[in-house]
């Protein structure tokens, strides 16, 4: 096996045990680390933006468990607001729109969103709501 491919694995296996990972992040964090790692050992550098292309190649996959990456400059947030969409000239549904995602998709990590749903179910609102109705 390659030197710069095992390097790779080893970082990859280490940002893994810090931290949940998917098997596509992992594969592609792999392979984006290996051909970097090549190629500054063959002395060309690293390509800055390769972070971002691989993002803008899938809107689906901006959405992660612990961040959301913008499609338009590429930063992750927990929350795309509507304060960073107007920076870019759009709003919620325009984004969607734009970059192909449902209509229904929150921009929204995935644990904060798991997070807020599991707090209104143990807050059950709709019981208070009975409650107050009778």
């Amino acid at each position: 096996m390659d030197d710069h491919l095992k390097e790779a694995l080893d970082i990859v296996k280490a940002q893994a045990s810090v931290r949940i990972m998917s098997e596509d992040e992992i594969i592609s964090m792999v392979r984006r680390l290996s051909s970097d790692i090549k190629n500054v050992a063959e002395g060309e550098g690293c390509v800055e933006e390769l972070a971002s292309s691989d993002v803008q190649s899938d809107p689906r996959k901006s959405i992660k468990e612990k961040s959301i990456t913008c499609m338009e400059c590429g930063k992750t947030f927990k929350i795309l607001t509507r304060k960073h969409l107007a920076s870019h000239n759009l709003d919620a549904a325009e984004y969607r729109e734009k970059w192909g995602l449902k209509k229904d998709t929150p921009l929204v990590c995935k644990g904060l969103q798991r997070e807020r749903r599991k707090k209104m179910k143990d807050m059950k609102l709709w019981e208070k709501r009975r409650k107050v109705e009778e």
